[in-house]
């Protein structure tokens, strides 16, 4: 599933082409990727506007009209790209959106991706934690809020109501910088790596979006663009292999139903 720097480079790559473009008509092929509208909704209330910006939140795609969002959740293999001329019978198109002279491809190939149009962002905010890329996401932060919690640390980081946007990958990255096991307790991990931790989950997910993502199957950007990301992976998706710090095996676990690789070395449980 895309994460932060996926769908914030995906955000970035449509919204280049969508600024001040008007809504011209949209083509639903599987419908069930509406979510909370039904499609005269949709035209009613987007007929005549225009994109006024497109960024992210969390892991959605948020299309800003002024005076209506609508919010894109790619989950497993959605992917949202902008074109001059379509086939409308394209395969695994879901749903596709007419703005002047582009066309929004929504390309879905297991059916998962959905859609969600909003008055604001309140129901989202409510619901997802808080941005780890943003000013509020700092040490003092880290210290007093995974401190606070009795949780194992993978599966905390996992969870999209306490920090969202970090999923699998992000999170194995981040964890393997800090040194931490994904089993540790939130609350008994010593300060300087949690204080380490929040570093590295600023600087993986950063230097992310810097090479446009991870693509490890799914993901693509722009069409047909894949991000590079996966070149700098230190653990994710390296079980069997030697670690790059100090050459012992990662082993892959399971924590929270999620495949979890670690150094048993140096991501030692204590």
């Amino acid at each position: 599933m895309p994460e932060l720097p996926e769908v914030e480079t995906v955000a970035k790559s449509i919204e280049k082409h969508l600024i001040a473009k008007s809504f011209k008509s949209i083509h639903v092929n599987w419908i069930k990727t509406l979510d909370n509208f039904s499609l005269s909704d949709f035209k009613h209330k987007v007929k005549g506007l225009s994109v006024a910006r497109v960024y992210r939140r969390a892991k959605y795609i948020i299309i800003d009209f002024n005076e209506v969002l609508l919010a894109v959740h790619l989950r497993m293999t959605g992917k949202l790209y902008v074109v001059n001329s379509i086939k409308p019978d394209q395969k695994h198109i879901s749903l596709f959106l007419k703005f002047d002279n582009k066309y929004l491809i929504f390309e879905d190939t297991r059916k998962f991706g959905r859609f969600y149009l909003f008055d604001n962002l309140d129901y989202l905010n409510n619901k997802l934690g808080i941005e780890p890329l943003s000013n509020n996401f700092s040490k003092e932060w880290i210290l007093e809020n995974i401190k606070s919690k009795n949780r194992q640390i993978k599966s905390l980081l996992l969870d999209q109501s306490f920090i969202c946007g970090i999923g699998n990958i992000y999170a194995d990255e981040s964890l393997w910088f800090a040194k931490i096991h994904p089993l540790s307790i939130s609350s008994a991990i010593p300060n300087n790596k949690l204080i380490k931790l929040q570093t590295s989950i600023v600087k993986v997910l950063s230097e992310s979006i810097k090479r446009g993502g991870t693509t490890i199957r799914d993901y693509t950007y722009d069409f047909s663009y894949v991000g590079n990301y996966a070149l700098n992976l230190k653990v994710f998706n390296r079980s069997g292999k030697k670690c790059l710090r100090c050459k012992s095996i990662i082993l892959k676990i399971k924590v929270a139903q999620r495949g979890t690789h670690y150094c048993p070395n140096c991501q030692t449980n204590k």
